[in-house]
Formats: C-alpha cells, structure tokens, sequence
C-alpha cells in the first residue's frame, strides 16, 4: 500500500473525529475529494431537481473530473489536516 494511500484512509478515519462539524461547503469538498480519490471521475447520472442534497453531492464530485487519484486523495488529506 502506497504511503498516500494510507494517509489517506488515516484521515477518512479521523474526519470522523474532528472536534467540529466542518460547515457544509467543507463538506461537499470533503465528499467529492474522497470520491475522486476512491473512484475516480463521476460517471453516475445527475439527480433530478427534487434531490437537492444528492444534486449538490453530484455538482461538487463532477467539478474534479480529470484530477488524479492521488492528487485528491492528497487535497482530501490536506483539508483533514487543516481541520484539526
């Protein structure tokens, strides 16, 4: 396993720690940079208006199409540390 890589499931464990709720724009970022890191780009299909919460997700997951794995595994990383 990459030292990335383990850093990286090292802070998905500790976001669940932090001392604060981040606020929500955090954690959209959050959610899309773990997604970006995990699976790469989004290719699932966009939620219709009625899922506010789902269409939000999706937005901020599919404005990181084409960043790399380890470069939001890296920014996802970087965030956890800056919350603690």
């Amino acid at each position: 396993m990459s030292d990335l890589k383990s850093r990286f499931d090292a802070a998905v464990a500790h976001s669940k720690d932090l001392s604060e709720r981040p606020d929500n724009m955090t954690l959209l970022k959050l959610y899309a940079l773990f997604k970006q890191g995990s699976l790469g780009d989004n290719t699932d299909k966009k939620p219709g208006f009625s899922d506010m919460v789902g269409r939000a997700k999706w937005e901020a997951w599919n404005t990181l199409k084409g960043t790399t794995a380890d470069d939001a595994m890296q920014q996802y990383v970087d965030l956890i540390e800056s919350l603690s």
